[in-house]
């Protein structure tokens, strides 16, 4: 991530932010060949044969209209193909190239391509399926459309340059490339299709293994396949060889598929190629073929142009030694833009840290201080209620306790009073009683002095004669 950022910060510096921009979208696993793209394949069938799991669909948009398709692999960082049709030129050549978030992120919202710069930090993993303009950056290689933007109109060309449209190509070999294709489509093929929008276009690369900073795989080979899906359709095949920029070989769009992935199919039907007029064929690769000798022509017309080569291959030869020496001075330039950069932002995140740090220490400070002022604030009624109520009941305890006392106080005369007032009644009424209790107790003494007198005189009575019987001797019962 913060390779990227640096390589991000170079990026800012090397182009401008271009204020549109270029929608694509990953096409998904569920979804039947390129979507809303498909209109660029002949009867809507994409090739067949590319199955290799690191292949991706992307149908590439701009201002949400669809305008080509493209097969990109993750694996080679390069498209295997563009799929497009010709429009009318525009003279707009201004480059803002963009790149496929959804290629190494697809879990992240964008659904659109965006300038790198502005994804920084947002998309996980940037640049580990698809290749970044740092990638290019300090290398001999420029970024090439496989989709050229001179054959596009203003809207369409604008789509063109995304990284994932781009093959690493050299500035000769590119220059070469976009000249030969567009010479080939516009004096050859478009002039032979009957109705221009159904001249189908495929523009792809070979991969090699050379690769760019070990990322980045340079094409072997250049291709180009052309359908017309008119009443008297035709097919046509064209190879460059990377090795050989003046290269130019037509064959057919069968020939073609042999030399790309076993199983391979370019055109649905190989777009009649064997019912194809034949003198359709030879009219075109005739076209192809004087376009091929007008550029050796161009080159080799006369003396003058010879010896005018010649003294621009020598001053090119005597000037290659300071290009190479202005090119790593660019280039320690640039390494060094991008470590004073990169320091920069190293110090800036230093501080900011730290404030950031500080700023939230700080927060948490004030959010614990204003949490114990709102609850003492909250408290205080509580408090104060409670202290009220308090307050109320013991007014009310001091009440009743002055009441009961008073109560008691006014209990004790009241009772004397009543008891002394009762006592005359009392006592005369017991008057009676009591002489009653005398008479009963007079008359119960003299009964009792009755008793136990007779009581007495029974028992003298009762010893006498116990005595007479016991000493008086017995006579006759006469006596």
């Amino acid at each position: 991530r913060e390779w990227t950022m640096k390589t991000s910060i170079v990026f800012l510096l090397c182009i401008s932010v271009f204020p549109g921009f270029s929608q694509g979208r990953v096409v998904g696993e569920d979804e039947t060949g390129f979507a809303e793209c498909n209109i660029f394949f002949p009867g809507q069938v994409p090739p067949e044969g590319f199955t290799e799991p690191f292949h991706v669909k992307i149908c590439q948009q701009y201002n949400k209209e669809p305008r080509f398709a493209t097969l990109y692999s993750t694996k080679d960082k390069i498209p295997l193909y563009s799929a497009f049709k010709y429009t009318k030129p525009s003279q707009n050549k201004e480059e803002n190239w963009l790149v496929e978030p959804q290629i190494d992120d697809p879990e992240n919202d964008l659904h659109e391509m965006v300038h790198e710069a502005d994804i920084v930090g947002t998309v996980a993993n940037l640049g580990a399926n698809q290749a970044l303009t740092s990638d290019y950056v300090g290398s001999s290689y420029e970024r090439g459309l496989l989709n050229p933007s001179l054959l596009n109109k203003e809207d369409f060309q604008m789509a063109t340059y995304t990284l994932t449209n781009a093959v690493p190509l050299s500035p000769s070999l590119s220059k070469s490339w976009h000249r030969d294709i567009g010479s080939v489509v516009e004096q050859a093929l478009v002039p032979h299709c009957s109705k221009k929008d159904h001249l189908y276009l495929l523009a792809g690369a070979i991969p090699s293994s050379v690769r760019v900073k070990g990322k980045v795989s340079v094409p072997e080979t250049l291709w180009l396949a052309a359908c017309c899906d008119a009443p008297e359709g035709w097919s046509l095949g064209l190879v460059k060889k990377t090795n050989d920029e003046n290269s130019l070989a037509d064959l057919t769009v069968g020939e073609l598929e042999k030399q790309l992935l076993a199983g391979v199919h370019l055109f649905k039907g190989n777009c009649g190629e064997d019912n194809q007029s034949q003198e359709k064929t030879e009219a075109i690769l005739q076209a192809v073929s004087q376009i091929r000798s007008g550029e050796q022509v161009g080159t080799s017309d006369s003396q003058e142009a010879k010896d005018s080569g010649l003294v621009r291959k020598v001053a090119g030869i005597i000037a290659t030694p300071f290009i190479k020496l202005l090119e790593l001075l660019i280039y320690v330039f640039v390494e060094l833009v991008k470590f004073v950069f990169y320091f920069l932002w190293l110090v800036i995140k230093r501080v900011g840290g730290t404030v950031l740090d500080g700023v939230y220490s700080l927060w948490n400070g004030v959010v614990s201080y204003l949490k114990a002022i709102s609850m003492v604030l909250i408290s205080i009624p509580y408090d104060v209620g409670r202290v009220i109520v308090n307050i109320f009941l013991g007014f009310l305890q001091i009440v009743q306790d002055v009441a009961s006392l008073t109560y008691r106080i006014l209990c004790i005369p009241v009772g004397f009073f009543l008891h002394l007032a009762a006592f005359p009644y009392q006592s005369i009424c017991a008057i009676p009683s009591v002489l009653k209790d005398m008479a009963t107790g007079i008359g119960g003494t003299f009964s009792l002095v009755i008793d136990a007198t007779a009581a007495l005189l029974h028992g003298f009575y009762y010893l006498a004669g116990h005595i007479v019987k016991r000493f008086v001797p017995k006579g006759s019962s006469d006596d």
